[in-house]
């Protein structure tokens, strides 16, 4: 049995629902239907790509690689048939929080000035890679070491971490914090796109109570509710004001690196005039803010 789009579909729709009847649900299907593609896929490729040992279905090593490589080969088919992408192939541009920073209006405004007729697109995605690995973007900005195989990475500059605290909170009357001043109560990590992990704090003095988000804006609202404190990046403070929530340097954690990065397999043919065009504006703009001021 040749293998086609369709079983790429239900795997990855298995994937997603972590079941087999909600999957046939989602694709109108019959669960014996998406079943009998599973098993197909799996003899094609000659190996197991879902446990069924446990009493919750789970992808095993080899289903999640293949997740990303079935993600990419979808997306790029759907890319290929979006007839409104015809007269001009956008590029895509993935993020997970804080896009460039301050040097994301600057990028956008240039790219539309000199390359009219290739549409830049800045979409936000609740991912570490910002959907490069999943084929849902052609580059993404990241943060932190990238180590999924398969990438290219560009360094355009590094940031200074901050600590995000409750705004009526006694540690938003600091004018900078420490990583230890943010264990005294709970630290809110976001597990699914953001960079802090308990790895910033040293072995010794890593924080005890820990709550988790799946993304921004969960974090920030868990902040602002004072359910506990965050570190991100000094980007974060400019791209996610909140009301609720105050930002300060956070003087003992190191910088961090922001860079480009795209797929080795990358089909744009944008992305060299994209790299070079970050690069400038990051450069450009570090310069004039390392400029003595004029008395």
């Amino acid at each position: 049995m040749s293998i086609e789009l369709r079983h790429l579909r239900c795997f990855l729709a298995i994937a997603e629902e972590s079941s087999v009847t909600r999957a046939a649900a989602r694709l109108h299907l019959t669960q014996p239907a998406v079943s009998r593609s599973l098993a197909a896929l799996e003899k094609h490729l000659g190996t197991r790509l879902v446990d069924r040992s446990t009493h919750h279905l789970a992808l095993t090593a080899e289903g999640l690689v293949f997740r990303d490589k079935a993600a990419t080969a979808v997306a790029a088919f759907d890319e290929a048939l979006d007839a409104t992408r015809l007269r001009h192939w956008p590029l895509r541009l993935g993020h997970a929080w804080s896009a460039l920073g301050p040097y994301t209006t600057p990028l956008l405004r240039r790219w539309h000035r000199e390359h009219p007729d290739t549409p830049l697109e800045l979409l936000r995605i609740d991912d570490r890679t910002a959907g490069l690995a999943r084929g849902e973007v052609d580059a993404a900005v990241l943060r932190g070491p990238v180590d999924t195989p398969g990438l290219i990475t560009e360094l355009l500059f590094t940031e200074p971490r901050v600590a995000a605290v409750t705004s009526d909170g006694p540690l938003a009357a600091r004018a900078s914090l420490t990583l230890a001043d943010l264990t005294t109560g709970p630290v809110i990590l976001n597990t699914v796109s953001g960079l802090t992990t308990l790895d910033l704090w040293p072995a010794e003095s890593r924080p005890t109570r820990v709550l988790t988000v799946a993304n921004t804006d969960d974090w920030l609202t868990a902040i602002a509710a004072g359910r506990g404190a965050g570190a991100s990046v000094a980007s974060t403070a400019e791209m996610h004001p909140h009301p609720g929530v105050s930002y300060r340097p956070l003087s003992d954690a190191p910088p961090v690196a922001v860079v480009l990065a795209w797929r080795e397999s990358a089909a744009h043919p944008a992305i060299p005039q994209l790299a070079a065009l970050a690069r400038e504006v990051a450069t450009a703009a570090s310069s004039r803010s390392s400029m003595p001021e004029r008395e």
